[in-house]
């Protein structure tokens, strides 16, 4: 199993926003985590990249525990989240968004791989030298996902990548993420668009006040009642 959690939970202050969670991710899967506003999800996977506070009963990725670890320690083993709103960084351009997803490699092959993005994404490459703020919504999802493959993810996680993108461009993005898929990524994804989610992921888990009311296929997610009451405040 690539990622592993066992009763993880996030907690602020009072309020107890992801709650005994379980869940994993196998080598080449995609899988989903779905959920209305304020079910958790962001919650859980701030608290698997490090940048959240969590407790767990175990956190594994690549068969290591890795609960203790900082999020520039988990980032350089290949657990790396692209975050909801794309946080690119607007003043600096295209190209040097780029470099600082590379901030933690000590490799010589950035510009190889930087060269990579720019074959994959000539929108990006042809306002290499603008600064971010010049690009659309969809460009600036596709710099914020470049900047993540920087990294060299082995497990890439996607918070509400499709959040404000027209249809066309949600298209493209899933597109995207299956190819990624293909190439041998290992994808994480929380997603408001259930329908697209559920066609592109193998498995998924549904949350409902932090925590987890429904998993398996996507086939068995449709055919239960706890997605759409998750959605529906029903549950």
């Amino acid at each position: 199993m690539l990622l592993e959690a066992d009763d993880l939970n996030v907690r602020y202050g009072r309020n107890h926003a992801v709650r005994h969670v379980s869940l994993s991710v196998d080598e080449g899967e995609i899988v989903t985590v779905l959920g209305a506003n304020g079910a958790g999800k962001s919650s859980l996977l701030k608290a698997l990249q490090g940048t959240a506070g969590a407790t767990a009963d175990a956190l594994r990725f690549r068969g290591q525990d890795i609960s203790s670890r900082s999020a520039q320690k988990r980032v350089r083993s290949g657990l790396v989240m692209v975050p909801e709103g794309r946080q690119i960084f607007v003043s600096l351009t295209v190209h040097d968004n780029l470099l600082m997803g590379a901030y933690c490699r000590r490799d010589s092959d950035v510009a190889k791989d930087i060269e990579g993005v720019y074959e994959r994404f000539p929108n990006l490459a042809q306002r290499r030298t603008m600064p971010a703020s010049v690009l659309s919504g969809g460009e600036q999802q596709m710099l914020a996902i470049s900047r993540a493959l920087l990294a060299r993810p082995v497990l890439m996680m996607l918070d509400e990548p499709s959040l404000g993108l027209s249809p066309i461009l949600v298209n493209q993005l899933f597109e995207l993420i299956v190819a990624l898929n293909r190439d041998g990524l290992s994808i994480l994804l929380v997603e408001q668009n259930t329908h697209k989610a559920l066609q592109t992921a193998s498995r998924g888990y549904v949350l409902e006040l932090g925590r987890v009311v429904a998993e398996g296929t996507p086939d068995q997610l449709r055919a239960g009642e706890k997605l759409e009451a998750a959605y529906l405040g029903a549950g």
